[in-house]
């Protein structure tokens, strides 16, 4: 059975590209920490290391060796987390509370309720992951954060979920230049010739295509992004409209873009989830609390 001490080895090589360097890094001899390895490779039955030539002592790692890293770096910060909440004082609630969640006006609400709990437990702090729903499901499902904020429906079999008292309106980020930055709403003939830039999530084209009668490929799609931040700056160059939801860039006072809603209206809401028969820390429990109180 792998050891976590052998996997903060490996991760030291895989970080410094080097055997002699990570050695020094371990207060370790070469000779010990490259048995180490060996042994690793051993008990896994593939190599994980390509090590070069003497002349450039370089270390790289094979596919499987890719996919170790990943796992271990996962397994060493799901081992922090536990040490972090096992070692708290049984009489204070404090410890950290991990959040994922995508680009959405929604973040206020999480900071209300953290604002709130700071003023009688200033000792729970919090960290915010972003990315898209996949990226939260699967950091959720791997138990690597506590919380995850999504878009749409939630599956009941494996999460447990508050609705969030916010809907976003999705729309068209183009440039304030652009021929249909006139209108005050989009409709969806306005856009089946243009050039779009849409989200690579299939909750996000189901509503793409269900509003603009049109299926994705009878669409002129020339990108797609996970974060609308990323696509703002390729509608800024002229590569497109991007559809997206409001409140995400901000536009007021930004004389290269604008953003209008779709018409008919569409809207977006959203849920904080976490998963069935999870086991809270108590300062993720006491922020849950303070979750509903407010919703």
């Amino acid at each position: 059975m792998m050891e976590l001490r052998v996997l903060t080895y490996f991760l030291a090589v895989a970080r410094e590209q080097s055997i002699i360097r990570a050695a020094e890094s371990l207060h370790l001899s070469q000779p010990t920490l490259s048995t180490q390895l060996k042994a690793l490779e051993n008990e896994l039955g593939k190599q994980l290391l390509i090590r070069g030539a003497k002349g450039t002592r370089k270390v790289t790692l094979t596919e499987e060796g890719m996919i170790l890293r990943k796992r271990a770096e996962e397994i060493l910060s799901l081992v922090q987390k536990a040490e972090r909440e096992i070692s708290i004082c049984d009489q204070l609630i404090v410890g950290e509370v991990t959040i994922g969640t995508g680009e959405t006006d929604a973040v206020r609400f999480i900071a209300r309720a953290a604002k709130e709990l700071y003023e009688s437990h200033p000792g729970i702090h919090y960290h915010i992951s972003s990315g898209n729903a996949d990226f939260v499901k699967e950091q959720l499902d791997k138990g690597l954060i506590d919380f995850g904020i999504v878009f749409g429906n939630v599956d009941p079999a494996k999460y447990h979920a508050i609705e969030l008292p916010f809907k976003d309106t999705w729309g068209v980020l183009m440039r304030s230049d652009s021929s249909l930055a006139v209108q005050k709403v989009i409709q969806p003939e306005d856009l089946w010739d243009k050039p779009l830039i849409i989200s690579s999530q299939e909750d996000s084209q189901n509503m793409l295509t269900a509003w603009i009668n049109k299926k994705l490929s009878e669409l002129e799609i020339v990108a797609t992004y996970n974060l609308l931040f990323n696509a703002s700056l390729m509608v800024e160059e002229g590569l497109g409209y991007a559809i997206g939801l409001d409140k995400i860039i901000n536009t007021s006072g930004n004389d290269k873009l604008c953003f209008r809603p779709l018409s008919p209206q569409a809207e977006a809401g959203m849920h904080i989830i976490w998963k069935k028969y999870q086991i809270f820390s108590k300062a993720s429990a006491k922020f849950i609390e303070k979750l509903k109180s407010i919703s």
